[in-house]
């Protein structure tokens, strides 16, 4: 891989990255996921290649600025994934103890 095909594979997860949060702020979870998987397999393809290949003053430069905008969409990203992931976790929650609830209301109601 050239520093241009490594460049690339950068922007590629920033223009990921940005319809992630996109997606995010429209609440299209599907999306969001099916997009996050799309950018783990570019993430695993600038590690396995990163070390192998020289950038420029340049590309450097413009790595760093993909990087920071990257890191920024995912911090948004993150923020407005919280509040969803505490609501389902809470309904988790509410579901589990509900079936203890029947269970121990079962179990009780059959030992009379």
């Amino acid at each position: 891989m050239n520093s241009q095909e490594l460049m690339s594979i950068y922007e590629n997860v920033a223009n990921i990255t940005d319809q992630m949060l996109r997606a995010a702020q429209a609440s299209n979870w599907d999306l969001l996921v099916k997009l996050e998987a799309s950018c783990s397999a570019q993430t695993q393809a600038i590690k396995e290649n990163t070390e192998q290949v020289q950038l420029a003053s340049a590309d450097r430069e413009n790595k760093i600025r993909i990087i920071k905008k990257i890191l920024s969409d995912d911090a948004q990203i993150r923020d407005l994934v919280h509040p969803r992931m505490k609501h389902i976790s809470d309904l988790m929650r509410t579901s589990s103890s509900q079936r203890r609830l029947t269970k121990a209301y079962q179990l009780d109601h059959r030992t009379r």
